[in-house]
């Protein structure tokens, strides 16, 4: 199975490719998307784009996307909002299945923690992952958010062969 997460924002998304074959876990790649100053709407044409064209290099077959954390700020959380709708569109224009995880879930799931900071979950993913150095913390964003819908996934299956057996 290959999942791709997506750790949307409107100045840098990142992404990461997880594929896993048994309870192996593997980075295929990762990286982020650095769409700098300008205008709104050039930044979410190039979410839109550059992850397009990452699905139809990376051929996922399941996409994961982290939630609107809403703090303090709502015009924030509207701009991240638009974020992920420009990163949800490519996913749907990819024709593949969504799941999205708030950032606590996402954390409780590699971590150990929902609290857990940036820099705990860059070392996890690299633990997780055999990575030489810890991802950038949106790339590491991201495939947490894969690891995470990962595990969501097998912890399904195991409950499902469970109660098929009693």
């Amino acid at each position: 199975m290959r999942v791709l997460g997506i750790d949307p924002g409107s100045r840098c998304t990142g992404y990461g490719f997880v594929e896993t074959s048994g309870n192996q876990l593997k980075a295929l790649a990762f990286g982020d998307l650095r769409l700098g100053g300008g205008p709104l709407p050039g930044r979410l044409k190039a979410i839109f784009d550059g992850l397009t064209e990452l699905i139809a290099r990376h051929r996922p077959e399941l996409v994961a996307v982290e939630q609107v954390f809403v703090s303090r700020n709502p015009a924030s959380a509207l701009t991240l909002g638009q974020a992920r709708g420009a990163a949800i569109c490519a996913a749907a224009q990819g024709g593949l299945e969504l799941a999205e995880y708030a950032p606590r879930e996402i954390k409780l799931a590699v971590v150990g923690t929902g609290r857990a900071d940036k820099t705990q979950v860059q070392h996890m993913v690299r633990l997780l992952l055999g990575l030489r150095e810890a991802p950038a913390e949106d790339a590491a964003d991201a495939l947490a958010c894969a690891i995470c819908h990962i595990h969501s996934i097998q912890g399904a299956a195991r409950l499902a062969r469970r109660a098929g057996s009693s």
